[in-house]
């Protein structure tokens, strides 16, 4: 099974860019969108509903800002789009599919710069992530829980081209990363990171213009984290940094789950 996360930058635009034409090449399985930017009806029917996927997703209130998606060869048992939390809900930030007893979570963690760049929604982002991980604590009560999205924070050093000069940033704010640091510690996997320990380099996003991407100086900040028993199953954890529709890249994994019935693999 192979289980792709994605920060598309507005379907819409990365449809234009060549997303069916991944969607068609990728080989996954399931795979996790965020920043959507659109409501299902605005999308071509072709992106809503192609042919071999089952599609689920949870808008914004407000048009063309966030939405996540979930889009999977096989249905989903059971779909949740809410944190418990009107604050949070109304952007459209978090959906969960089941698949038996495995649960895949998409998330899209704020940005905490605010719109005058003042750090002013670090606050609301700290929020949402603990409501996030009260939520997905639980999930894994019952099974492998698998966490994909961007969260927005290069987590150490090593996640980003420029740690010094990005100190006082949003993204890598002291208070940022030991969000990061506290999921780790209560036993939730950086699968990527645990496969490339010391690897620098390998980014998800770049910044627009300035030959940023084309001289790779970017940002970690797109996770795909597991539970202890999710981590398991990993056999590979990876960047297609050559994949082009977006300022970010997609990262993925690939998971092996026993099956020697030849069983749907999603239900293990």
């Amino acid at each position: 099974m192979k289980l792709i996360s994605w920060n598309v930058n507005g379907l819409r635009a990365c449809t234009k860019k060549g997303f069916l034409q991944f969607l068609a090449s990728c080989e996954a399985d399931v795979i996790c969108l965020q920043e959507v930017r659109a409501f299902a009806e605005q999308l071509d029917p072709i992106v809503q509903n192609p042919p071999g996927w089952h599609v689920y997703f949870s808008p914004a209130k407000r048009p063309g800002y966030s939405g996540v998606a979930i889009y999977s060869r096989k249905p989903a048992d059971k779909i949740e789009t809410s944190l418990g939390n009107e604050r949070y809900d109304i952007e459209g930030r978090f959906i969960m599919a089941r698949f038996g007893r495995t649960a895949i979570a998409c998330v899209y963690v704020p940005n905490g710069s605010g719109k005058n760049r003042d750090n002013s929604r670090v606050g609301y982002k700290l929020g949402f992530q603990s409501a996030v991980k009260s939520r997905i604590d639980r999930a894994k009560k019952y099974g492998p829980v698998y966490i994909a999205g961007d969260f927005n924070t290069a987590h150490e050093a090593i996640d980003l081209a420029r740690p010094k000069t990005n100190k006082k940033t949003s993204g890598f704010l002291s208070e940022e990363r030991a969000v990061i640091s506290h999921w780790l510690a209560a036993g939730w996997i950086d699968v990527f990171r645990k496969q490339h320990p010391k690897e620098s380099g390998h980014y998800s996003w770049w910044r627009q213009g300035g030959n940023c991407r084309a001289d790779n100086v970017g940002w970690r900040i797109d996770y795909i984290l597991a539970s202890a028993s999710a981590a398991k199953k990993v056999s590979d954890a990876f960047i297609l940094d050559s994949v082009t529709g977006s300022d970010h890249c997609p990262v993925g994994i690939d998971i092996l789950f026993p099956d020697s019935k030849g069983t749907d693999m999603l239900t293990h």
